[in-house]
């Protein structure tokens, strides 16, 4: 099927025709049509198969029509978990509605307030934003919802994730009850079925699953190497095996500032962006990367989902996520639409245990490369897909007391991740005790 078999618009189907693009994918072709008749929608697809067109394309049709926007509101609300993945939203509306008389911005922490108030002050017919900006926005009264016509939750498993369920509740109670609302998510977790009953009502559901059509070409192969020679390993891979780009995601922001200093004292010119750094930065950085003036790029694991970069050659995991459908959402990152492309993971002994876990989700297990001179002094064992940790179902030999106090420092814990996941987003904390989902977990 072609893109002008879908009932978009001539403009719109201009704007998509400029940019390559005749077929829509799978996602695409089975979502238009509901988000132009009108219905709410729940749609499940891997990274990578093009769901942003999927709802970008029919909400500026829908919207396109004359209409005075009154100043302070909005016509359609696109809510993500990340900075980069708003600007990048905000990109494709502004690309798709380049022949169209719509406004759009994007709203994101670790940016000044006042530009964006006054962007508001005429309306905006679509804001794509990250929870907490939004909700400090509302409190200060500088948007209102009563003309929200659409809401859109993009990547909802990564909001939840995120913790920002109790931010999400809070906008959703704040809007019309009229309105047509759409959830893209990459995986459907109990925690996104309880949002859709609690938000999205009566949808149509779709899930385009991983066949030979839509799965991804990623060669995935991995190098044991002990934990202190991952960054030597790293080098030699990118000198030798010259790696004209890659993706390198590492668990934390400390390590990614010194892989950097030690990737540059090799002569490798790399850059890193994590939660940090300024919202300035992190966007020039990127347009580097995409540019290609910058060939390596490392990120923590909370840009995993924040960053498209056309027919990017390959992702790199220094560390391994310890969330299986982590390690997904980042390889994801390459082998787009029908591109090839290579995940290449670093595996030292400490990390058998995710490795289990990655390759048990996947359903194989990947391809294991060796380097003489990288060869482990610690042995990474034989890979086992139905592996469970020793005394993972034994009960506990701790006293009361010593539960009372792992539960205090638990709690404490948890507080420090609200505070840094909400750092990554740039805006307030908020209380999510009334979480009627589960606890709350920091996967980022």
């Amino acid at each position: 099927m072609q893109f002008s078999k879908l009932g978009l618009s001539d403009p719109i189907l201009e704007a998509v025709a400029e940019q390559g693009y005749m077929v829509p994918t799978p996602i695409q072709e089975r979502a238009i049509p509901v988000v132009l008749a009108g219905k709410d929608l729940v749609a499940t697809a891997q990274t990578g198969t093009g769901k942003t067109a999927g709802f970008v394309l029919p909400l500026l049709d829908r919207i396109s029509g004359d209409r005075t926007l009154r100043g302070k509101r909005i016509r359609a609300l696109i809510l993500v978990p990340t900075r980069e993945l708003a600007l990048q939203v905000e990109d494709s509306v502004s690309l798709y509605g380049k022949y169209l008389n719509l406004s759009s911005m994007a709203m994101v922490g670790g940016t000044d307030l006042e530009p964006q108030k006054q962007r508001l002050l005429d309306g905006v017919d679509i804001l794509v934003a990250t929870p907490g900006r939004l909700l400090d926005m509302a409190h200060q009264r500088a948007l209102h919802f009563d003309e929200l016509e659409v809401l859109i939750l993009d990547e909802a498993d990564r909001m939840l994730d995120m913790g920002f369920i109790g931010d999400i509740n809070k906008i959703i109670e704040r809007l019309p009850e009229q309105r047509q609302n759409l959830l893209f998510s990459a995986t459907m977790s109990d925690e996104v079925r309880s949002l859709i009953k609690s938000s999205v009502y009566h949808a149509v559901e779709i899930s385009i699953g991983s066949d030979a059509s839509t799965k991804p070409q990623i060669d995935q192969w991995l190098i044991t190497v002990d934990k202190d020679r991952k960054s030597a390993l790293l080098s030699h891979l990118i000198q030798e095996r010259q790696w004209d780009q890659a993706l390198i995601f590492i668990s934390t922001k400390h390590g990614a500032a010194k892989l950097v200093s030690q990737l540059e004292k090799r002569g490798i010119k790399a850059e890193c962006i994590h939660g940090d750094r300024s919202q300035a930065m992190r966007t020039k950085i990127l347009a580097d990367f995409k540019s290609g003036e910058i060939s390596i790029l490392i990120a923590t694991g909370i840009a995993a989902r924040g960053i498209d970069v056309d027919e990017l050659s390959r992702v790199v995991n220094y560390d391994l996520p310890f969330e299986p459908d982590d390690y997904i959402h980042r390889i994801g990152r390459t082998g787009r639409a029908g591109a090839s492309g290579e995940a290449v993971s670093l595996v030292s002994k400490d990390d058998f245990k995710n490795l289990c876990a990655i390759e048990k989700r996947l359903g194989h297990i990947i391809e294991r490369k060796d380097l003489e001179e990288f060869a482990a002094k610690k042995v990474v064992p034989i890979s086992v897909l139905d592996f469970v940790p020793k005394n993972k179902n034994k009960p506990s030999q701790k006293s009361e007391s010593s539960k009372s106090r792992q539960g205090q420092k638990s709690t404490a814990t948890k507080g420090k991740q609200r505070t840094s996941a909400r750092k990554n987003d740039g805006g307030r904390s908020s209380d999510t005790s009334a979480n009627p989902w589960g606890k709350w977990q920091d996967k980022s």
